[in-house]
């Protein structure tokens, strides 16, 4: 891809008209053309300095700019890099937006929250504080970390490798979720295990399950489906509203 390529794609990301991933009927589209101009683009740009008023950088990657224009709150010292996209009503508190992610509107991306590069986050989501949406931009074609529309992400939860929340669906704090990590449905007399996908409006917590190893048995980390949130809730619900409908709120 030459250079004049890769700075159309990463300025079509930045303004929203192109994205990493796209919604295709109930599955994601991934374009692995904007992946490898994001890679192609590291390559192509030399460190520089870059002042921020009392805040000074040393990068490679231009810092986003105009947010007013955008209808985007930054709480300082919330940063977002040139290449991603902010809808209109995002809130960044002192968080960090990578190149390539796409936020949709209204969402809050709460203090020391990280978007990874090419991660595509819906509407009216609310990651937590401490959240880590993990980037995924290698081999080309690689699914991104999905948070799909009204879905709460817990404090300090962990996304990473392609993983994808359904719509609607609250994550409690501390869920660490990567594509092997086991999500089991416990709601039904018989457990039922999904990889790499939360359901829609699943109400999910950490949980541990045991595994025999040679040294003995030991518990590995797994996430609990303990619940589906009801149609009649309202999707601003705190999690802890939706936790203790189960009986694990505060």
């Amino acid at each position: 891809m030459n250079a004049e390529r890769v700075e159309e794609v990463i300025a079509a990301l930045d303004r929203g008209e192109l994205r990493v991933a796209e919604p295709d009927g109930d599955e994601w589209r991934v374009n692995p053309e904007a992946q490898e101009a994001i890679l192609e683009y590291f390559r192509l740009r030399e460190m520089q300095p870059q002042e921020v008023g009392p805040f000074e950088y040393h990068d490679k990657i231009p810092l986003k700019r105009d947010y007013a224009r955008l209808g985007v709150r930054v709480v300082p010292p919330a940063v977002a890099r040139y290449g991603a996209f902010l809808s209109p009503g995002v809130v960044m508190m002192p968080s960090y937006v990578n190149i390539g992610a796409w936020v949709g509107p209204r969402t809050m991306v709460d203090t020391w929250a990280t978007v990874g590069s090419g991660a595509q986050i819906g509407a009216d989501v609310h990651l937590a504080g401490g959240v880590g949406i993990g980037g995924v931009l290698e081999p080309p074609g690689a699914r991104p970390v999905i948070v799909e529309d009204g879905a709460f992400i817990g404090s300090r939860s962990i996304l990473t490798e392609g993983v994808r929340v359904g719509a609607g669906a609250v994550l409690g704090p501390n869920v660490s979720l990567t594509s092997s990590v086991p999500i089991i449905d416990v709601t039904g007399s018989d457990p039922v295990e999904h990889r790499g996908f939360v359901p829609p409006r699943a109400i999910v917590v950490p949980g541990t399950r045991p595994k025999a190893f040679p040294a003995g048995t030991y518990h590995l980390a797994c996430a609990l489906i303990i619940g589906w949130r009801s149609e009649s809730t309202d999707l601003k619900v705190s999690l802890n509203e939706a936790l203790r409908e189960h009986g694990l709120g505060a």
